[in-house]
């Protein structure tokens, strides 16, 4: 049995639902355990038992959320030389652009030597006033669907051993 880690952060509930999706898509397929962490809740020891892994993150000021970097910061050096080869997807839920969080994302894991096996979704929530930015999020169904068809694509390859 392979585990796959969904790592998230959500302050508005955009990238909570996000990664429920891909996190639900996912447990359907046969052979992968899935587990679902906020990124406060998710240390070392998980990343380090994983087999797989799914990073979603808010786009905050144009980066990751401080919560999603603190995650990384407290378990990227003793996963470093660890978990190489290892499958990753990263989600950003974003009010503009989310490039720049997907960016900081796709560095880590390279730095981790993390194989990237799909894209990097962005949804964007055009949320630009304070106030929408604040406000909670609803992910549309299309959205979330595409949520699901990484979290399925992903589990479906590590259970039957792609990746």
């Amino acid at each position: 049995m392979k585990t796959l880690l969904i790592v998230y952060h959500s302050l508005t509930g955009g990238t909570r639902q996000m990664a429920e999706a891909a996190a639900q898509a996912a447990r359907a397929q046969e052979g992968v355990d899935v587990r679902l962490l906020p990124a406060l809740e998710a240390g070392p020891q998980d990343v380090l038992g994983a087999d797989g892994y799914l990073f979603a993150t808010p786009e905050n000021l144009g980066a990751v959320s401080g919560l999603m970097k603190d995650f990384f910061d407290r378990c990227y050096y003793p996963a470093l030389e660890k978990i190489n080869g290892r499958p990753y997807i990263a989600m950003v839920c974003a009010g503009s652009d989310g490039q720049n969080a997907l960016r900081q994302i796709d560095r880590i894991a390279t730095g981790w030597r993390l194989r990237q096996v799909a894209p990097g979704l962005i949804v964007c929530t055009h949320a630009q006033t304070p106030e929408s930015i604040l406000a909670p999020k609803n992910i549309s169904p299309i959205d979330l669907e595409r949520c699901a068809q990484l979290g399925e694509g992903l589990a479906a390859g590590m259970g039957a051993g792609v990746f």
